[in-house]
Order: structure tokens, then C-alpha cells, then sequence
């Protein structure tokens, strides 16, 4: 078995990445309706709320009507976010919101998001730790206050999960038969409107890491990138390995075929020129039907021209390729017959007026030459009965 090869398009020394550091958001809201009735419950004892996810994790919000620690004689309510999940080391930012119900919008705030935190965001360790504040507000003043009504208190709570990853030019894989190319996503979307729709359009998938490629074989393919990511002609013999004209044609048209599928125009009209630059008799059928398949019209104009010439047309006829036309595309021959008679009929007119021209022309310089007349020793005119 064959081992797989792996290839890059990116084999530059210059490189480049980013690490961006950023909150992922969630809130929760946790009403306690029957705030009076939770009074007396006794200080270190909570309420606590639903469980709510942020960031991949479970938090809860655990209130103390009659304050977390003892020494403070229930003068204070606590409020604390806790972790309520498995986790190690997670760093969070934190918001807690009472809500003013009379409707003025001043809502009592306790926030790190707008300020900058001199430790940076807090680090819970396990399951079970807690942020917050154990005299978050003094209880006279709380129940005197707007934030309760009709004996129900209403807060938001926010928690903003830090995430770090590091951005680097987005790369797929992508297998075409037993090798596999790296290659980036955004690249490939630029320079051709197949992979734009692949990869970002309205049935593509951004994400995908990895791309099947069926339609064409592993060398062309390379050609193929080789271009897309240097706008310049592959070297064909480089990627052959071999100096061979005829190896050398069918590379270049096997890569015109998949600049047509992957619409790279520029590609295509680069493939057509040197097509044109290396037809011969062996070759010139197969890129005719290539042409057609592929709307090469002017491929096509120059291969018919070769063919139809009739110092190329026998040994045209004669090679694998002819046969080839006649099965693939037969419809090209009667195009051929044509382009052979046109060179036929502008022959026959051009041999006919040069024997046309030759006739005029000695007549006319007939009739325009002096002819001399002999001269006798005595310097006498003799004229001529």
C-alpha cells in the first residue's frame, strides 16, 4: 500500500498568529417572591436559584437573607454566584444587578465588566466556589427600598466565562485520491467561486476541516493550488518529473479541464495558450475535443486550422487521438471536413490566380519592352520585311 502523501500550499518562512482573549456572556434573573417569609431562616442558610449555563459550565445564585457569617447579626443580606459544575481554573467576570421597581431605572450595580480588575478576572478552582459579597446590602435599608415591591426582589445576575484561542489562517485538508493538501480556506475562496460556495455559501459549511476531491487526479490538483496561491503557470515539468511533450500536453490538459470546473478563468486562458503552443499531429484531436467539451473557442479555431491543413491531416488521422474524436465527438468531424474544404477552396484560388497573374503579366511586359533592332557594320538600320 501506498503510503499518503501530505503536501502544503503554505511553504513561506513568514507566518503569522493571534491569541484573542475574550468573555463568552450569559445572564440569569432569580426572583424571590415572599421575601418576608425567608427572613429569620438564620445566617450561612440560602436560597438558591435554578442552575444556569455560561461558557460550558453550571453556576447557580445563592441568596442569604440573614447574611453568610454569623458576626455580621443579620444587619446585611449576602449574595454570592457560585460554580456548580466540575471545573479547574475557571476565570470569570461577574455582575450582580438589584432591580429598582419603581420604574426610575436606578438599579443598584455591582460590576467588573466596565472596570479594569487589578488581579485580573477571578479564578474559581472547584466546584463549589463562590463570588460575590457578603454584605452586599444593609437589610433596613434594602426593605425601605424600591428594589422591593410587593414583597418580591428581583435580580440579574451575569457571568462572563474568559476564553482564549489562537487564530491562525483558517486550513482544511483536502484528500484527492491517496494524497492529501493543506491548504487555507480563505485562499481558496478568493480565487475560485466553487470553493467560495463550498466553504461560505449558502449550503457551505465555514467549519469543515476536510474536502473530497473525486473529479481530479492528485497532480493536476497540485498544479491547480500552485497557482491558485501564485497566480503564475505551474512548472509542468517540475510536477511530471519527466521532459516529455506528450506527458507534458496531457498535464496541461487535464488542468485546463479543472480550471473549468473550479472556475478559474485565468487559469483556463493560460492553459489554452499553451496548449496552442505545443500542437502536433499526435496530440491536436484530443485538444480539439478538450476544446469543445470546455468552450475553448479559440482553442478550438487553432486546432481545426492545424488539422484541417493538408500537410497535417493524414498523420492526424492516423494517431489515437483521431479516434478518440470520432467516438467523443463526432459532430467535430463534419466541423473538420469543413475547415479542410475552406483550405482546399482558398488553395485552388490562390494557384489559380497566380497562373492567372503569370499570363498578364508576360503580356504586359511583352508590350512594354523596346525590341532592338540589328545594327549593320555601316551604321545603317536594317529594317525587318
Amino acid at each position: 500500500m501506498r503510503k499518503r502523501k501530505k503536501s502544503t500550499m503554505d511553504d513561506s518562512k513568514d507566518s503569522a498568529s493571534k491569541s484573542v482573549s475574550e468573555t463568552v456572556n450569559g445572564s440569569h434573573q432569580f426572583t424571590i417572591k415572599g421575601y418576608s417569609l425567608a427572613k429569620g431562616m438564620g445566617p450561612g442558610k440560602c436560597i438558591a436559584s435554578d442552575i444556569f449555563t455560561v461558557g460550558g459550565y453550571d453556576w447557580a445564585v445563592y441568596f442569604y437573607p440573614d447574611g453568610k457569617n454569623p458576626e455580621d447579626t443579620a444587619m446585611y443580606v449576602s449574595v454570592f454566584i457560585a460554580l456548580a459544575s466540575e471545573g479547574t481554573d475557571v476565570r470569570a467576570l461577574f455582575e450582580l444587578t438589584l432591580v429598582d421597581q419603581s420604574g426610575k431605572g436606578k438599579h443598584k450595580v455591582h460590576s467588573h465588566f466596565d472596570r479594569a480588575l487589578e488581579s485580573g478576572p477571578y479564578t474559581l478552582k472547584y466546584r463549589g466556589s463562590m463570588w460575590g459579597y457578603k454584605r452586599f446590602y444593609r437589610r433596613t435599608t434594602l426593605e425601605s427600598s424600591d428594589y422591593i415591591k410587593d414583597d418580591c426582589l428581583i435580580m440579574n445576575c451575569t457571568v462572563g466565562v474568559v476564553r482564549t484561542r489562537l487564530e491562525g489562517p483558517k486550513q482544511c485538508s483536502i484528500h484527492v485520491g491517496d494524497e492529501a493538501f493543506k491548504a487555507h480556506k480563505l485562499i481558496l475562496a478568493a480565487r475560485s467561486p466553487v470553493f467560495r460556495a463550498q466553504f461560505f455559501g449558502l449550503v457551505g459549511d465555514p467549519n469543515i476541516d476536510k474536502v473530497v476531491v473525486k473529479d481530479v487526479e492528485p497532480s493536476v490538483f497540485k498544479a491547480m493550488l500552485l497557482f491558485i496561491y501564485s497566480d503564475k503557470f505551474p512548472d509542468i515539468q517540475e510536477i511530471t518529473g519527466s521532459g516529455s511533450t506528450c506527458m507534458s500536453t496531457n498535464m496541461v490538459q487535464h488542468l485546463l479541464a479543472a480550471a473549468d470546473l473550479y472556475n478559474l478563468d485565468r487559469l483556463k486562458v493560460l492553459s489554452e495558450a499553451k496548449l496552442c503552443e505545443k500542437l502536433n499531429a499526435d496530440t491536436v484531436a484530443t485538444t480539439l475535443a478538450l476544446a469543445e467539451q470546455h468552450h475553448c473557442s479559440q482553442l478550438k479555431a487553432v486546432c481545426l486550422k492545424f488539422a484541417a491543413t493538408p500537410a497535417n491531416l493524414g498523420a492526424v488521422m492516423q494517431s489515437e487521438g483521431f479516434r478518440h474524436l470520432e467516438e467523443s465527438c463526432p459532430s467535430l468531424l463534419s466541423e473538420l471536413l469543413k475547415a479542410f474544404a475552406s483550405v482546399e477552396e482558398c488553395a485552388t484560388m490562390l494557384s489559380s490566380k497566380k497562373r492567372s497573374g503569370s499570363s498578364v503579366y508576360g503580356i504586359d511586359l511583352a508590350a512594354e519592352v523596346d525590341v532592338a533592332e540589328p545594327v549593320n557594320p555601316n551604321d545603317r538600320c536594317v529594317r525587318r520585311r
